[in-house]
């Protein structure tokens, strides 16, 4: 309750606060279409140091507040367009000014082929990247968010300082695992993004489990018409992988119809050198195993996306969209030689191992909305979703035993089915309303239904007689049931030099899972608060503060609760924890942006229950598990620096430097074990334009990490290092790419525990050198911009 108090407090203190004349109005291009984000300032006319203003929302809109009545000097600019500057005077209470801006005398020249340079804006609670109309745009989407300060990608993974983040699209979740997004992003293309913001402080609105949220916000245009996209990429790594896919848009004045479809075919190398170190009672080593393995994972995938939005009225908008993945083949083929040294009886050994898997899956999300809009600029949202998750995995691991007397050699085989279904049902009721010119007050409720249903049997076989025998010790049923409750009440205001934001989520959750033969039940049901604030002060025109707070949840992923072990050999097992809670996050920043180019932020994150897989060795059996647990507590504090600015006209810069310290602390393996690590991250990120038209663009970007602590690990430092090229074609129409990933080599690196009676390592080599070729046609009305969007739900996310 002290949350509540503490944001009424808040929210009756600025309500006080009163305003006076106001200046509104919209800002269009030549064509009399809005411009978003274009800055309006004014001035004073008589005192040029005195200046207030506001940037134009995706309608063009802006609102500026607090105003006196007298002159004004008021000027518009925007990149790649003339300044609108001109005097205004204030008799009443308000202002309505519609201002139209002209292509600069560079871009008239080429009015179709130049593009604009990204620009980069920082605000309290979140980094905006502005890439409409620039040569960013023409790739995919994943190649934007490669580009966009602040988001790194490794190994397919997408992560914010240490964080995953939840990907929406036009502010819809993105309807898709984790491990899929990335595969979507690649085969999307990017020629109708308008921006990307980095969301480090999602408001109340959002799940409390969305503790960092990446919105790609699609362009939209009023023209009606067909449009459409054909695109191929050809990847050549340590195998040849290639994708292709078509894109197609039509809009009339009443519907707007995308139907996109793209298929991928991977073959992905991966090398591992495993080192062990098992201990006798008396500490010392009893044996030591050094494995080698080869992993190949070979992926058909076809992906399909639909979006249909109809017009009701000009208030009104009903849509249904729908994403489906059908994996139908996935090969994960793993070869291995573990050498076994025997310091304690000299039996030394070796052993070989060949696990094949092969997977296949569907993915249906289907989603109704209804948007309704009222006189007084209220907005009433309804949402309706729907997953349907299936996923079926045949494995079978055969392990050969060679010894010095070769009469000892025995073999070993075992094969498993699994499957697993999960259901997942939302059902979503957001209201926005304005309470004044400067402020805003926002509620919602959320209701979440997952049912997820899983089996595994497991049978053993001789490898003489190939006969196969029932294991009922390693075979299992698996039910789980969840239900979340939420609702969320927001208010936002604005007031001179002041920008304020509080608000306040609960959600309830009620959790059953049940493993059928060992009659386990889990039961949790816990109601927990999430506040969300936001501060920040133009304290001059150069000069901006800020500070904001955050409490947030993360839950655990429906695969990790499955109890199944799954054996990669006879001696390494990986397992889930129904027992698992959920973790607890609690984030404090503090920061300040120079010359809006130039950023300060020091932040401070408190971690409770830290849900981490670690590996667990069983010194008296020589295995070793993974699997996920709850395991202590963790701080993690830092100060970041970031900048992007011109360095000349047709070269921009991004620098980023993080110097943070993660310490952790729990009992493992019967001790307490504190650990922590400074580690150093930094970007540096470069975008060229060429030639006079500008059609050619080039972007090379350098990632470095130190040495970090991830989960009582220590992972090595690594160098990412990458160059893409990009060329326009026929009038603009079509684009040939071509990049190149780690140019020096710099990538893979070593993971290792060590503590207590735990001490093993593991060396990733990873396909991540590779060169990619890629080629893109645009056909139809290419100005019509489409209303492409693939949504999600945080649920989704924690399929696996």
């Amino acid at each position: 309750m002290k949350y509540l108090a503490t944001l009424f407090t808040c929210i009756f203190s600025v309500l006080a606060i009163a305003q006076d004349a106001v200046v509104s109005g919209q800002v269009l291009d030549q064509n009399n279409l809005p411009l978003p984000f274009v800055n309006v300032l004014l001035t004073d006319a008589n005192d040029v140091t005195s200046v207030k203003g506001a940037s134009t929302d995706e309608a063009g809109k802006f609102t500026i507040t607090g105003l006196d009545f007298k002159a004004y000097i008021l000027k518009a600019s925007f990149l790649g367009y003339e300044s609108f500057t001109n005097t205004i005077t204030i008799n009443s209470s308000g202002l309505d000014q519609i201002i139209v801006l002209k292509p600069s005398a560079e871009n008239l020249d080429e009015v179709v082929l130049s593009a604009k340079k990204p620009t980069l804006v920082k605000t309290a609670d979140r980094l905006t990247f502005n890439v409409a109309n620039t040569a960013l745009v023409e790739g995919n989407i994943l190649d934007v968010l490669r580009s966009t300060p602040g988001i790194l990608i490794l190994d397919n993974n997408l992560s914010v300082k240490n964080t995953s983040p939840t990907v929406f699209i036009n502010g819809r979740k993105v309807q898709l695992s984790a491990s899929e997004v990335t595969q979507l992003l690649e085969n999307s293309p990017a020629n109708s993004i308008q921006k990307i913001d980095v969301i480090t402080n999602p408001s109340a609105k959002y799940d409390a489990d969305n503790g960092v949220v990446i919105d790609i916000v699609m362009s939209k245009n009023l023209i009606t018409g067909y449009r459409g996209n054909v695109f191929s990429n050809y990847t050549q790594g340590v195998f040849p992988r290639y994708n292709a896919g078509i894109n197609q848009f039509f809009k009339t004045e009443k519907i707007n119809v995308n139907l996109n479809y793209s298929y991928n075919h991977s073959k992905i190398n991966r090398d591992n050198i495993n080192e062990i170190n098992y201990f006798e009672t008396d500490n010392s080593i009893s044996e030591n195993w050094l494995s080698a393995l080869n992993r190949n994972t070979t992926s058909k995938t076809h992906n399909t996306n639909l979006n249909f939005d109809y017009f009701l009225s000009d208030n009104s908008t009903l849509s249904l969209t729908t994403n489906v993945i059908y994996l139908p083949s996935y090969d994960y083929n793993t070869n291995g030689n573990t050498i076994v040294t025997n310091f304690t009886t000299n039996n030394d050994y070796n052993f070989i191992v060949n696990n094949n898997s092969n997977d296949n899956k569907y993915n249906l999300a289907l989603d109704l909305d209804f948007v309704q809009k009222f006189k007084n600029k209220s907005t009433l949202s309804v949402n309706a979703h729907m997953t349907k998750y299936d996923y079926e995995r045949h494995q079978q691991v055969n392990s050969q035993y060679y010894f010095a007397n070769s009469s000892s050699n025995f073999d070993t085989a075992f094969k498993t089915d699994n499957n697993q279904v999960t259901d997942i049902f939302t059902s979503q009721l957001d209201y926005e309303t304005p309470l004044n010119e400067t402020s805003t007050l926002s509620a919602g409720v959320k209701t979440s239904v997952i049912n997820t249903a899983s089996d595994i049997i497991q049978f053993d076989i001789d490898p003489t007689t190939g006969n196969t025998t029932y294991n009922a010790q390693d075979s299992d049923n698996y039910n789980y049931d969840e239900a979340i409750f939420a609702a969320y009440l927001n208010y936002n205001i604005d007031w001179e030099k002041w920008s304020f934001s509080a608000g306040l989520r609960a959600e309830q959750t009620d959790i059953e899972g049940q493993s059928l033969s060992t009659n386990v039940l889990n039961k949790q049901d816990y109601l927990e608060w999430f506040p969300t604030l936001n501060l920040s002060w133009q304290t001059t025109e150069n000069l901006s503060l800020y500070s904001n707070f955050k409490r947030s949840i993360n839950r655990p992923n429906y695969q990790n609760l499955n109890p199944f072990n799954f054996f990669l050999n006879d001696n390494t097992i990986v397992t889930g924890n129904p027992f698992l809670q959920p973790t607890f996050t609690n984030k404090i920043v503090l920061g300040t942006t120079i010359h809006g180019n130039y950023t300060f932020e020091f932040y401070y994150k408190d971690i409770s229950q830290g849900i981490y897989e670690i590996p667990i060795q069983d010194n008296t059996n020589n295995i070793i598990i993974y699997q996920p647990k709850n395991i202590g507590t963790a701080i993690e504090f830092g100060l970041d620096f970031v900048t992007y600015f011109d360095v000349v006209d047709n070269w921009s810069l991004y620098f980023v430097t993080s110097m943070y310290n993660m310490q952790e602390e729990a009992i493992l393996d019967n001790q307490n074990v504190k650990q922590s690590q400074w580690t150093n991250y930094s970007v540096l990120s470069n975008d060229f334009t060429f030639l006079k038209d500008r059609s050619l663009t080039a972007n090379f970007s350098l990632i470095y990490i130190s040495k970090n602590l991830q989960g009582f690990q220590t992972v090595d430092g690594r160098l990412i290092s990458d160059l893409s090229l990009s060329k326009k074609l026929f009038k603009n129409k079509a684009t040939l790419s071509l990049a190149f990933a780690d140019l020096f080599n710099k990538q893979d690196f070593t993971v290792r525990t060590k503590y207590g009676r735990q001490d093993n390592l593991s060396f990733h080599n990873q396909d991540n050198r590779y060169v990619k070729l890629g080629f893109s046609y645009k056909f139809g009305n290419t100005t019509l911009q489409t209303n492409e969007r693939t949504k999600s739900k945080k649920e989704r996310d924690r399929l696996n």
